[in-house]
This record gives structure tokens, sequence and C-alpha cells, in this order.
């Protein structure tokens, strides 16, 4: 198994709070992830100064598209973007959207499963379509009310497709590396870094115990 790489999520409102945060930690970090709530806020200039700053990193634009796949992900991906996500639940013509827009300038797509309800049949439809990266995903609601990754992590890694899968939704210190042994090939991390006392430190720290498994 290729060493897992791990995913900051910048999720501030705060432009220069975003750029600082991804200062701080970006020798432990081998993604930067522009959270949804920050895109939406700050839009692509966000990303040409992110890309701009760590050319060496790769650049994941939460986009969540939700319909017009190739159209709304084409100028992330030409400001620098190498990673845009769309929801499963849009369904499949809205994900090739997505799709043909990140083959067309070498980048990859990466499909959130986030409320899809069949989630193996939409892993293996949008593989089958040519998606990259597969998207396991807890929300915030969903974790507040007690759920974990770890089921979904479990039922998609059986299935062995020919992507990586990215895991996200309460990561910490604790269970990073139960994540990484149950097969995850990103693992997201966000407030347990940007909320620390020291977001270094505490990526730092992140990136010690991925490297142990």
């Amino acid at each position: 198994m290729a060493r897992p790489l791990i995913q900051m999520a910048l999720d501030s409102l705060d432009f220069d709070a975003t750029v600082n945060l991804a200062t701080l930690v970006a020798p432990h970090v081998d993604i930067f992830e522009i959270g949804t709530p920050c895109i939406k806020h700050n839009g692509i200039n966000l990303v040409k100064e992110l890309r701009a700053r760590f050319p060496n990193h790769l650049l994941l634009v939460d986009l969540k598209t939700m319909d017009a796949g190739e159209y709304e992900a084409t100028p992330f991906y030409a400001a620098g973007a190498d990673i845009c996500t769309v929801l499963g639940v849009s369904g499949l013509a809205t994900c090739q959207g997505v799709i043909k827009a990140a083959n067309a300038h070498g980048a990859e797509a990466q499909i959130d499963l986030i409320n899809v309800e069949d989630k193996v049949a939409c892993a293996r439809a949008t593989v089958e379509a040519g998606a990259q990266i597969m998207g396991i995903h807890t929300g915030l609601d969903a974790q507040a009310a007690g759920h974990t990754p770890f089921a979904d992590l479990n039922a998609i890694a059986e299935l062995g497709l020919p992507v990586r899968i990215s895991v996200a939704g309460g990561i910490k210190a604790s269970t990073v590396q139960d994540v990484v042994r149950a097969g995850a090939n990103i693992i997201v991390v966000g407030a347990a870094i940007y909320g620390a006392p020291c977001p270094a430190t505490a990526a730092q720290e992140i990136r010690e115990l991925v490297d142990a498994v």
C-alpha cells in the first residue's frame, strides 16, 4: 500500500487566516482542501493564491457539485485545482461532467458519497465512468448524531475498486491509525488540527501516527 496522504481541511471563511493555516501545516500534509463554505465565500482567487504558494501540494476544491458538472468544475481545474468533488447523489450524468473536466486538465474527480443511499452501487458506477477518488464522508450533522465513517469505509474498501479512498468525518489522533488500517488512502483531518492550541504540532502528530502504521 502506498503511503497514505493527509488532507488538511481549510474551513475558515477568512482568506488570510486560511492561507496562514496552510503555511503552518504545510510541512506535514499532502493535500490542501478548500472546504465548501470556504470556497463559496472566497471564490476562485483563493485557489489561485494557494496554487501559487504551494506548488508541490495537491489542491482539492470541495465544490460538492450537484448540477452542471463540467461547467462548474472547469474554471477551478483551470485555476490550479488537482481535485474537485461532485456529490454522488447528483446522478451519473453530473459526475461524468466533472470527470470530463478533470480529464481535460490532467486532474482528478472525487465522488462524495455523503447521503448516497446505495454507496456500493454509486461507487461502482462512477468508477466505471472514470472517477479516480471515492470520498467516504460523514458530515458534521451526522457526526453530531454519533455516526462514524468506518462502516462505509469497510464496505467500499471490500469492493477492491481501482481508486483511492478518501475518508472524512471527525478523524483525530486517537482514530487516525484505525482509518489507515481500514483501507483509507487519503485521510482528511480538520478540527483536530485547526482547533488545536498549536496546529503545526497537531499536524505533525497526525503525520507521525499515519506514517507509523
